[in-house]
C-alpha cells in the first residue's frame, strides 16, 4: 500500500508500517498544499491512503467517489498514539478503497 502522511500525522508511526511505502507531505514538498489539493495530488500520484489529524476534513471536503482511503487520527500526540500503534496498523490494513475512518484513543 502506498501511504501519505499529512503535516500533523506522527512520522514515528511509519516504523510500524514497514510493509508499506510511506511518504510525508513534507518530503514531497506538499506541506503547503491545501486539503482538497492534497487529496487530489495524492490520488493522482497513486497513493492508496492519506493519514491525517485534520478532524474537520469530512466537513470541509466532499469525500464521495474518492479512490483514496482516509484515516483521521483523533490525537496528534505520538506518546499517546504509540501505545495504540498496532491497532492503528490493523485499522489501516482492514480499510478498502474509498473508506473514511477515524481512530480515537478510546478504541
Amino acid at each position: 500500500m502506498k501511504i501519505i502522511f499529512d503535516q500533523g500525522a506522527p512520522v514515528p508511526l511509519r516504523a510500524y508500517l514497514a510493509r508499506h511505502t510511506v511518504d510525508t507531505a513534507y518530503e514531497l514538498a506538499w506541506d503547503t498544499v491545501q486539503n482538497s489539493e492534497l487529496i487530489q495530488a495524492a490520488e493522482n500520484a497513486g497513493y492508496d491512503l492519506l493519514v491525517t489529524t485534520d478532524q474537520n476534513l469530512k466537513y470541509q471536503q466532499n469525500l464521495r467517489g474518492r479512490k483514496l482511503m482516509i484515516l483521521v487520527l483523533l490525537s496528534t500526540s505520538w506518546p499517546r498514539l504509540r501505545t495504540h500503534a498496532q491497532a492503528i496498523v490493523q485499522m489501516i490494513e482492514a480499510m478498502q478503497v474509498g473508506d473514511y475512518n477515524e481512530f480515537a484513543l478510546e478504541q
